[in-house]
């Protein structure tokens, strides 16, 4: 085939469902009738695509292999005239699996190439499912060689110097890259630096959606061969996208098209929180959801983040008060649901509580009341959630932030009942900031009304579980703003105690932090899943042992490695800076 001038690639930014081949292969479908009316040659899906990503230890199961392999075949059979199709999907070959990426073109499946780099650390564990390929050649493509490094593929420099150095003349990165704080900038600089040393431009196409914690921005966009944005698609959504190249003396260019802006900061950390919760949701058919709401900013926070999710029809608000219900508290949670126009519910637990203290006296005889007789308040409210969840078919959502997460301070079969967290990876000053965030600012695609949704009340008073009288959450624990600091040293940094405390933390302070850090691992292992938006969440990143008697000296400063033998980590401070 002759050398053409001109090609148009369409860029299907699309949401898979992991497992729903015959789901994901109509999207597909879909996106390539799309890219047909917009005159395309070629449309291109993210990484495995037709499985949905990750397919984690699916991938194993022969009848999965089998069935997706059969899924594209009869894809390539039926395909009529239109576009071609470049999709990722898993490829079992002389029994190995791999993470692939196949050419669908003329009745066939034309060509596939392997994914060479699979990572396996944080989020990821692609070693144990998938081969590694051999360094790939590009794909004749009409005329046209197309280097597809796939996904990490991109994240050194060895594949696309392979394919520079095999004649590749436009290189297309499929992806299923998660969102966390800082992702968007570091992609941008690994896709400067591919383009910078192969002088080729790059189309760097990212899937949307969520899939268990893990939340995807989508956020594709093309650089040409200067490094010029010359397409930006939009964050948190499906978008199917035609790019237009044209051949010159230098090579392939884009001409320059969208250029969406990309959320940043609060408004991407809110907008993971809310597309996580409604994949989550409607990918495992819920028909909606209910939580407590207690009239403190974490419930209040998740309430407003449901509604904005799935609308303030599909989500049900209960307020379960004791006697240390104050009433503050229930004007706060009543304000609350009617600025998001939810169903409001209230269902003392006076009586359960009191008959579980009835039943347990004769044991409990002659000991003094305290934490037990607090856990039995909130386990009740998880009893009676579970049993509005069972019997209306709405998934509990649990409110737990990630300070509460990391120290402990929530009850097992109590507040940690539930399917689904949003606000899991959110340190409680950032929940506060996220609340305020969403009071001033109106998410893009929101279900829920603008406007005041979380009271100011509930954002200025003083943190408390309510529990016994005048109770604080300062009564038990370091100020928000020092406790968050010493856990996002810990959690994230892994930072050296001695480290911590120069940083002006008692060491006492530190200690207890650490330990409380430590005792609580195993109500971790039983917490709800929630949205992944730090570079460390606990689950899938940070994985210790339960049983684990490791305790540090704060008063030890470690030797140092040589400075570039230590990474740099950076995470998000409650207060927008950061601790690096």
């Amino acid at each position: 085939m002759s050398n053409p001038t001109t090609l148009k690639i369409a860029l299907a930014q699309l949401n898979p469902t992991v497992g729903d081949l015959s789901g994901n292969m109509a999207k597909l479908r879909q996106a390539r009738e799309q890219a047909a009316r917009l005159g395309a040659d070629l449309v291109v899906l993210p990484e495995l695509f037709v499985t949905g990503y990750p397919p984690e230890d699916l991938v194993l199961k022969p009848a999965f292999q089998n069935a997706t392999r059969a899924a594209l075949e009869q894809l390539a059979v039926e395909m009529g005239p239109g576009p071609a199709v470049l999709t990722g999907t898993i490829w079992p070959e002389d029994g190995k699996v791999y993470n692939a990426v196949a050419l669908v073109e003329d009745g066939a499946v034309s060509a596939v190439r392997y994914k060479v780099d699979l990572p396996n650390y944080g989020v990821f564990d692609e070693k144990r499912v998938f081969a590694a390929g051999p360094l790939p050649g590009p794909i004749p493509f009409r005329g046209v060689r197309l280097g597809v490094p796939i996904c990490e593929d991109i994240w050194s420099d060895e594949v696309v110097e392979c394919l520079d150095e095999c004649g590749a003349e436009l290189l297309i990165s499929p992806n299923g890259s998660p969102f966390d704080w800082p992702k968007p900038e570091r992609r941008m600089n690994v896709a400067v630096a591919r383009v910078t040393e192969s002088g080729l431009p790059l189309i760097y196409l990212n899937q949307v959606g969520g899939q268990d914690e893990l939340v995807f921005d989508g956020a594709s966009f093309v650089l040409n061969a200067d490094r010029s944005l010359a397409v930006q698609m939009p964050a948190w959504q499906e978008a199917v996208t035609l790019t237009t190249w044209t051949r010159t003396a230098d090579g392939w260019t884009c001409a320059v098209g969208e250029r969406a802006p990309i959320e940043e900061g609060d408004a991407a950390a809110y907008q993971a929180c809310v597309l996580g919760l409604r994949d989550y949701v409607d990918k495992n058919g819920f028909p909606g959801v209910v939580l407590g709401l207690s009239g403190g900013v974490d419930s209040a926070l998740v309430a407003a983040m449901a509604v904005d999710a799935l609308g303030p029809e599909r989500v049900h608000c209960v307020m379960l008060p004791f006697r240390y219900t104050s009433g503050e508290s229930l004007a706060d949670a009543a304000a609350c649901a009617n600025a998001l126009g939810v169903r409001y519910d209230t269902i003392p637990i006076f009586q359960p509580v009191e008959g579980f203290e009835a039943a347990l006296k004769p044991m409990f005889a002659g000991t003094t009341p305290g934490l037990t007789e607090e856990n039995l308040q909130s386990r009740t409210r998880g009893v009676i959630l579970m049993a509005i969840s069972n019997k209306f078919g709405a998934m509990v959502v649990t409110t737990g932030n990630k300070s509460e997460m990391s120290v402990g301070y929530a009850t097992l079969y109590g507040d940690m009942n539930g399917g689904f967290n949003p606000i899991k990876d959110l340190y409680k000053l950032e929940v506060f900031r996220l609340s305020r965030w969403r009071n001033a600012n109106v998410p893009a695609g929101r279900k829920g009304p603008g406007g005041i949704v979380i009271p100011e009340n509930i954002l200025t008073k003083a943190p408390s579980a309510e529990l016994r009288e005048n109770q604080k959450d300062q009564d038990s624990l370091p100020e928000y703003e020092v406790l968050d600091d010493i856990l996002a040293c810990l959690v994230e940094n892994e930072m050296p105690l001695a480290d911590i405390v120069a940083r002006g933390h008692p060491v006492e302070t530190v200690k207890k932090v650490e330990r409380l850090l430590n005792i609580a691992e195993y109500k971790r292992r039983q917490a709800a899943p929630g949205v992944k938006v730090s570079q460390r969440n606990f689950g899938r990143d940070r994985r210790y042992p339960i049983t684990n008697r490791f305790r540090e000296d704060p008063t030890v400063l470690l030797p140092r490695r040589n400075a570039t033998e230590l990474p740099k980590l950076v995470v998000p401070r409650a207060d927008g800076g950061e601790i690096g």
